[in-house]
């Protein structure tokens, strides 16, 4: 059990020193980052419900 909690604080040690070299974006490039992102989720998202009201359309005027 010693050595369970040992290494426990093994990797605590070692993730405290790669959060040191780690490279962190600006604030601006954040921003960027993100609303890139937001952009291209609410692009998906009028492209899936498009393909749904499409299909849902189909369905019901040639299936039901």
């Amino acid at each position: 059990m010693i050595n369970f909690f040992e290494r426990i604080i093994v990797f605590l040690k070692e993730s405290k020193i790669e959060l040191k070299r780690v490279t962190w974006p600006s604030k601006r490039e954040t921003i960027k980052l993100t609303l890139i992102v937001i952009g291209f989720s609410i692009a998906v998202a009028m492209f899936l419900g498009t393909l749904d009201f499409i299909f849902t359309w189909l369905m019901e005027k040639f299936i039901i």
